[in-house]
């Protein structure tokens, strides 16, 4: 119940303040971050796989969230450390948005998405 309770009142902080980070950036591109996810890891080969770490920064999640792991304390969305969602629950909001948050669907590859949403939920303990 009390979860219920969470979401609902993130979903309406959301709804009130909206989410998606800074405009000013000049139309950073999904292609952007996924290059950043890369030299976030040193540069080097990542096999594809994209740093979740990277993604979220990248992507401008901390300018919402609060995320002690990524030294990110946005104000405007839920704080995922007191939220603590499990992966399933950080990949459909990245993916549909809602309450407020855009969907990032269209600007993070599906391995971005699975890789931020695994990188939330396991900094978050959720």
């Amino acid at each position: 119940m009390k979860a219920l309770i969470v979401l609902a009142l993130m979903l309406a902080v959301l709804g009130v303040a909206g989410c998606g980070g800074d405009d000013d950036d000049g139309g950073e591109s999904a292609a952007t971050a996924a290059d950043t996810a890369g030299s976030a890891t040193g540069g080097g080969d990542t096999g594809g796989a994209a740093d979740g770490a990277a993604v979220f920064a990248s992507a401008g999640c901390g300018n919402c969230h609060t995320l002690s792991a990524a030294n990110a304390s946005g104000n405007v969305g839920p704080n995922l450390d007191e939220l603590m969602p499990d992966e399933a629950t950080v990949e459909a909001q990245v993916k549909s948005g809602g309450g407020g948050m855009p969907s990032f669907e269209d600007q993070l590859s599906p391995e971005e998405i699975q890789a931020v949403a695994q990188y939330v939920s396991s900094s978050a303990g959720g």
